[in-house]
C-alpha cells in the first residue's frame, strides 16, 4: 500500500490541507476553520488541524491509513514553545505517523523560492516578512501579533477603521462614509453599538472590515483612502528592512512574493503596494505567479520523508 503525505496551512481564518503521494502529486484538499496558534490555545489549533487531516485522508478514499509525514505551517508558530506545544498536541492526536510543525511564513517561502534567495510579505489577518539571504542566512520581520503588531494586516485595518468612525462620531474627525458601511458590515444600530461588538470580536472577525475598507476607498473617501495608504506603507517597510539586511540595501536585487488574502492578484491593497515597491524598493522582483502555502507544506513533508530514508 502505498505511503502518503499531507502539507498543511493553518491560518487565521481558515486551515487547508493538501495530500500528496511520495512523489509529490496532489490527490486531494480539504478546508476547515482558521487554526492560527493563540495564547493558552493550542489545543484548539491542534483539533482543527487533527479534522481537517482527517477530511483530506477520507476525500482521498484513503481509509482509515495514517499520513507518513504530515507537514503543518501554522500561524501564530515563530516562538519555539508554541511550536513543541503544537507538536505534541498533534502527535497525541495521531494524525500521522511522523509531524514536522513549522511557520506559516516558512511554507510559504518553500512554495515562493524553494531553496534560493527571496523575500516573502504574508497580508492576511496578520502581517509578517520572511527571508532567505543569497547565503542562506534568514531574517524575519514584523509578526508580532494582533496586540502590538500585524501592521497593515487585516485586523489591523478593522481596528484603524473602528477608531475612524468613533472619532468621526465624536467630531474629531470629519464625516466619513466608513461609517455607514461599517455599521452594515458589523450589523449593529448605532455607532455606540461598536463598543461591544468590538470588545467581542476576535483578529479574523475584525480582518473581516478589511474589505470593507477597501472598497469604501475606491469611492474616494479620504478616511479610507488614508487607512489604505498607511497600511501599504508599513508592509513595504517590511520587505524594505529585509532588503536592508539580507541584500545589502532596496536598490539590490531582490526576488520578492506576496502571499495572503490581502495580497492576492488583483486585490486593490497589492496593486497599491506594487507601485509603492517602485520606489520604496527599488530593486524588487516582484513574483506574479500565486504562493500556495499547503503545497510549500508538501515540499516539506516530502523533505522530510526523504531524510527518513537516508
Amino acid at each position: 500500500m502505498q505511503s502518503f503525505v499531507v502539507g498543511v496551512d493553518g491560518g487565521g481564518t481558515k486551515t487547508r490541507a493538501l495530500l500528496a503521494d511520495e512523489q509529490g502529486e496532489h490527490i486531494a484538499e480539504a478546508v476547515g476553520a482558521g487554526s492560527a496558534i493563540r495564547p493558552q490555545e493550542i489545543d484548539r489549533s491542534a483539533g482543527i488541524i487533527a479534522g481537517v487531516v482527517r477530511e483530506v485522508i477520507e476525500n482521498a478514499a484513503k481509509g482509515q491509513q495514517r499520513a507518513r509525514v504530515l507537514c503543518v505551517g501554522v500561524a501564530g508558530a515563530g516562538r519555539e514553545p508554541e511550536r513543541e506545544a503544537l507538536l505534541d498536541a498533534l502527535i497525541a492526536l495521531q494524525v500521522a505517523e511522523e509531524v514536522v510543525v513549522q511557520t506559516d511564513f516558512a511554507v510559504a517561502l518553500d512554495d515562493a523560492f524553494g531553496d534560493g534567495p527571496g523575500v516573502l510579505l504574508i497580508a492576511g489577518t496578520g502581517s509578517s516578512a520572511f527571508a532567505r539571504g543569497p547565503t542562506g542566512t534568514t531574517a524575519r520581520c514584523g509578526g508580532w501579533g494582533p496586540v502590538i503588531g500585524d501592521e497593515g494586516g487585516g485586523a489591523w485595518i478593522g481596528r484603524r477603521a473602528l477608531s475612524v468612525v468613533a472619532a468621526a462620531a465624536d467630531g474629531r474627525e470629519p464625516e466619513t462614509a466608513l461609517t455607514g458601511a461599517i455599521l452594515t458590515a458589523t450589523e449593529v444600530a448605532e455607532t455606540s453599538d461598536l463598543i461591544r461588538w468590538a470588545a467581542a470580536a476576535t483578529p479574523a472577525v475584525l480582518a473581516s472590515l478589511a474589505p470593507v475598507v477597501m472598497n469604501v476607498a475606491d469611492t474616494g473617501d479620504l478616511r479610507a483612502n488614508s487607512i489604505v495608504s498607511l497600511a501599504v506603507e508599513e508592509l513595504a517597510l517590511h520587505v524594505r528592512s529585509l532588503a536592508r539586511q539580507l541584500f545589502v540595501d532596496e536598490r539590490a536585487s531582490v526576488p520578492v512574493a506576496f502571499t495572503g488574502g490581502l495580497l492576492s492578484k488583483g486585490t486593490p491593497l497589492r496593486k497599491r503596494l506594487e507601485h509603492r515597491m517602485k520606489s520604496a524598493v527599488p530593486g524588487a522582483q516582484i513574483r506574479a505567479e500565486p504562493i500556495d502555502p499547503a503545497r510549500g507544506a508538501v515540499r516539506g513533508a516530502l523533505r522530510h520523508l526523504a531524510e527518513l530514508a537516508t
